[in-house]
């Protein structure tokens, strides 16, 4: 009896250690994380300091205990070339993809071989179109609202652009500074992302929109698309300027780089400060920010690409654990949308020590 018992405990305490084993290889299964991330351009400015602050986030998990893998590829503004690294990423078994579309009208092959081997796809800061984002329900994206942005940047121009009180016939009064051949209306040229992105469309549209709704007159005396490109925007300023000179009062630009490149041709061109026009960005970039400080670009709208990152790193943490079959107990989003914020060079300073802040982490 006593030896039938010994070996009742035996096998008991012998299952006992079995599930133990089990538990503990399960936990250690669930803690390896395969991400496979395609950019539109690496060297985006935007884009690269969002991957840095992605980095940072893998970087904590991994201290945490978690085996975190992740495989990065640039497509070089190619969507041929993006279609063909997440073939790539997908056949090395990748647990989540993120990608930064190259041309947002054009997801449906990704979308299709994701589908097949049902992966999840988290689309993120270049917007996909909302019908194709409903084709599948394993479809993220992780962004900010273009539209907020170009209501922002307008909300900064008008600050600048008016003055306190009415004109003759409750016409509005334009800030000599701005309005520098005092005819009552403001000169302007744009330089756009580049054609059919949506955020170059809504930023742009918008941005003026909410001028024309303070009643401020408007003259378009050109515009550049310059596709997000410092340099591209440069040698678009350079041409725009040989043709318009100092008729131009206001550069609004649909990102930080566009308007970096602009200030670099005034440079060039050796145009006192004093003789420039107002110049507006959008993004907030480490290099956008100091030139607020500086003076140089008179202000830009912050997109948190910080927040976004993190937002980004911990859905797609949550899709390769399998937090997306809990359903709605999972507190997963399908569209997470991080706010933009007005920058000027009153308050870049709390920007800079937050950007100097995390970089430090």
């Amino acid at each position: 009896m006593r030896k039938k018992t010994r070996i009742l405990l035996f096998l008991f305490f012998a299952m006992l250690l079995f599930i133990s084993c089990r538990k503990k290889e399960e936990l250690r299964e669930k803690k390896k994380i395969k991400i496979g991330i395609s950019l539109y351009d690496s060297y985006d400015t935007f884009i690269s300091d969002y991957m840095k602050a992605f980095d940072g986030e893998v970087a904590e998990k991994r201290s945490k205990g978690y085996e975190v893998s992740v495989s990065r590829y640039n497509a070089a503004r190619s969507q041929a070339l993006q279609n063909e690294q997440v073939e790539e990423m997908l056949q090395n078994s990748c647990d989540v993809l993120c990608v930064n579309l190259v041309d947002r009208t054009a997801p449906s092959e990704i979308i299709d071989m994701a589908k097949k081997k049902n992966i999840p796809v988290i689309f993120f800061n270049r917007e996909l179109v909302e019908e194709d984002l409903s084709q599948w329900n394993r479809l993220y994206y992780v962004g900010a609202d273009a539209k907020q942005s170009g209501v922002l940047q307008g909300e900064l121009i008008a600050k600048d652009v008016l003055e306190d009180g009415e004109g003759e016939n409750g016409a509005v009064t334009l800030s000599p500074e701005v309005d520098k051949n005092q005819d009552g209306k403001i000169q302007y040229i744009i330089f756009e992302g580049e054609p059919g992105h949506q955020d170059a469309i809504m930023r742009t549209e918008y941005a003026t929109g909410t001028l024309m709704k303070e009643s401020i007159p408007l003259e378009r005396l050109g515009y550049g698309i310059a596709n997000w490109n410092r340099a591209e925007a440069q040698s678009k300023m350079m041409q725009l300027y040989s043709e318009f000179q100092d008729r131009i009062e206001l550069i609004i630009s649909n990102n930080d780089d566009m308007a970096l490149g602009v200030i670099d041709a005034y440079d060039k061109i050796a145009v006192s400060k004093d003789n420039r026009p107002f110049i507006y960005g959008i993004d907030g970039t480490k290099v956008g920010l100091r030139a607020v400080e500086k003076g140089n670009l008179r202000a830009t709208v912050y997109n948190d690409g910080r927040g976004q990152a993190k937002a980004l790193f911990q859905l797609a943490f949550q899709l390769a654990s399998g937090e997306e079959t809990k359903g709605e107990d999972s507190g997963i989003r399908k569209i997470i949308r991080l706010p933009y914020s007005k920058v000027t060079k009153e308050n870049c300073a709390e920007f800079l020590e937050e950007e100097e802040r995390d970089s430090k982490q």
